[in-house]
């Protein structure tokens, strides 16, 4: 049974979609729109108390974007444990991943899909 959503996680993602950081905004780019082989994707989707950076449900994918703040984090071992448990796959990309390389990006998360 899934754990319900707190509302303040809800309104912190809807936040944080009016936010987004340079990478989010060129990886949304790429994802939005089933623009990725028919990928749906979803961004700053709350599950549980985590909120994840974009989210293909029907895949049930999940993609983060770190910056420096994320190296060697307690908090996201914990989260990708969790996400894990939950029976999301769960793909990570530096910021600088995605600004410098956005081409590879997008072939890796079709890898992962299955869609290449």
């Amino acid at each position: 049974m899934r754990k319900p959503v707190p509302a303040r996680n809800r309104q912190f993602a809807k936040d944080m979609r009016n936010e987004p950081t340079k990478a989010e905004s060129v990886l949304w780019q790429i994802v939005r729109g089933k623009r990725l082989e028919g990928l749906r994707f979803r961004r700053q989707h709350p599950i549980e108390s985590f909120i994840v950076d974009f989210i293909c449900l029907d895949e049930k994918l999940i993609i983060e974007l770190d910056g420096s703040q994320h190296a060697e984090s307690k908090y996201d071992a914990k989260r990708y444990t969790r996400l894990k448990e939950l029976g999301y796959t769960v793909l990570r990309f530096w910021n600088e991943e995605v600004m410098d390389a956005p081409d590879y990006v997008a072939a890796k998360i079709l890898h992962v899909a299955g869609k290449q």
